[in-house]
């Protein structure tokens, strides 16, 4: 019975912690942030500024596999990092790949910028996005809001890219089953 008891003892310590567990899941961006504080961006009002903004919003206007294969190497740096909500990925053929396998599950996908601001050198990406897939919601255009932290490297290509958005209602809401537990559960909140 007591080495029962001792067994226990450590579940019962750990049950009676005064620190809360933190469940930090914006870890992947912090430390993607701190690999890429001290690197020379572009010099605010130049036009190298100015083009760096225009790729991003040319690349995003509207995303096909011509236009993802053509300029996703020449808008994002080689070790570039991005995470959409979705996923977080590390470098630019990765973050290729990915948008070419986004575009081919899509009739089509399309950004409009609103707004752009920088503090810090850090340019904050007011978007609307309009996506139509070929298998969810067939035929609807699933529209979301959201806004991109991007950093750029001194040649001007993205360095760092960082979306929040509410992924939840931009696709997962609209996946059969799945979006109706989703809609149940912010009913409930």
């Amino acid at each position: 019975m007591r080495f029962r008891f001792l067994l226990l003892l450590p579940l019962l310590l750990a049950a009676c912690r005064t620190t809360p567990v933190v469940l930090d899941t914006a870890k992947p961006f912090h430390d993607a942030l701190a690999r890429r504080t001290n690197t020379l961006g572009v010099v605010k009002g130049s036009e190298a500024e100015r083009a760096a903004v225009q790729r991003v919003k040319d690349y995003f206007s509207t995303m096909t596999v011509d236009s993802v294969r053509a300029q996703t190497r020449l808008v994002y740096a080689p070790e570039a990092y991005l995470n959409d909500t979705l996923k977080s990925l590390d470098g630019a053929a990765v973050i290729e790949d990915y948008f070419l396998a986004t575009v081919l599950k899509a009739e089509s996908v399309t950004v409009r910028f609103e707004d752009v601001a920088e503090s810090g050198g850090n340019y904050y990406f007011r978007w609307v996005m309009d996506t139509r897939f070929k298998k969810l919601r067939e035929g609807e255009t699933l529209r979301t809001i959201g806004m991109t932290l991007i950093r750029f490297d001194a040649h001007g290509r993205v360095l760092l890219h960082q979306d929040f958005w509410d992924s939840t209602a931009g696709v997962f809401e609209h996946v059969p089953g799945v979006g109706t537990a989703i809609r149940g559960i912010k009913a409930k909140l």
